[in-house]
């Protein structure tokens, strides 16, 4: 072989070499631009499909946003906006307590149930169960009126250091139970405290009658009457209704000449004028002008302020002593014998 084929056989092996390279190169140019393109197809989807998923996100959370505004639910609120006696006496107290209610919600929501409990110094008085109480309008607003009485002889029988004329704390809690959408069913507590009386009656006496004007026929007198106030609060007298006896002898009533305040756990002065005729008493009569006195007999109610509401209470007394009193016979005297 001559010398001069050997660098043709180089030549040849690398020509064949540059063509495996550039194959290779061409293929792996190939791959890589494959690769390329599948990642970046893939990112594109990723791309699109997050950017789908927080459109969608973005999308619900604007439309509950619009859903909650348009509806606006929210939980109703509760207070207790008065308490107030419009009834009281000796045997009981009716107690009003007044609850307002606000209902935020587009929608009506029922009232379910109200409890109550009324306790003094941690001692129930009184609880109980309103049943399907009403319900509150839509964006609105009700007072909820719940009534209570309180016998007093279920009190004092019960305490037995709560005393007739004195005044005790209470405290009033109430339970509203509603049932709101969204939110279910919901107890709102309150509570509220004051101070209530156990009143006492007053004691009355006719300490005397002072006659102005005497004649048989039509006498015109003054009865002194004594009212002695044993409750822890005054009272301030404004009316009386009443029957009076002189020796078996009924000789009417009267109006109350004027109103007066009895302080608490003092004496009040009452002036009541009376018109009888004295030919109706025979000889009791001779006994009151002689000085002996007669016996008389008083019963009716006196109507009072009280910083708890008006309240009528009974008067009475029976078997009482009195004279008749002369212009000229001085008022300092013995009023009773």
């Amino acid at each position: 072989m001559a010398s001069s084929d050997k660098p043709e056989i180089v030549d040849r092996d690398v020509k064949e070499k540059e063509k495996k390279d550039d194959k290779d190169e061409d293929k792996g140019g190939f791959m890589v631009d494959r690769d390329v393109k599948e990642k970046e197809k893939k990112d594109d989807k990723d791309e699109d499909k997050g950017g789908f998923m927080e459109k969608v996100k973005d999308f619900i959370q604007d439309i509950g946003e619009k859903i909650e505004g348009a509806i606006g639910f929210g939980k109703p609120t509760a207070d207790v906006a008065g308490i107030h006696i419009p009834s009281i006496n000796l045997e009981k107290a009716e107690i009003v307590v007044d609850v307002l209610i606000k209902n935020p919600n587009p929608v009506p929501i029922p009232l379910i149930d109200i409890n109550y409990l009324i306790e003094s110094d941690g001692r129930k008085l009184i609880s109980g169960l309103i049943p399907d109480a009403g319900t509150i309008h839509a964006h609105g607003e009700e007072t909820v009126k719940i009534p209570v009485v309180l016998i007093y002889d279920d009190i004092k029988s019960t305490y037995d250091e709560i005393k007739p004329g004195s005044i005790i704390p209470y405290k009033v809690k109430v339970e509203l139970i509603v049932d709101v959408p969204i939110f279910g069913r919901l107890t709102l507590p309150l509570e509220k405290t004051g101070e209530i009386p156990i009143p006492y009656k007053p004691d009355i006496d006719v300490e005397k009658i002072h006659f102005e004007r005497f004649s048989f026929e039509e006498t015109v007198a003054v009865l002194h009457l004594k009212l002695e106030n044993k409750n822890d609060f005054e009272l301030g007298l404004k009316d009386l209704d009443y029957e009076i006896w002189l020796a078996d002898v009924s000789i009417g009533g009267a109006e109350l000449a004027d109103s007066t305040k009895i302080d608490k756990n003092g004496i009040g002065k009452l002036l009541i004028p009376i018109t009888f005729r004295p030919k109706e008493f025979g000889s009791a009569l001779w006994d009151m002008i002689r000085g002996r006195g007669t016996g008389y007999t008083m019963k009716g109610n006196i109507h009072v302020d009280t910083p708890f509401g008006a309240m009528k209470m009974p008067i009475s007394k029976e078997g009482g002593t009195t004279r008749l009193k002369k212009d000229d016979d001085d008022d300092d005297d013995d009023d009773k014998d």
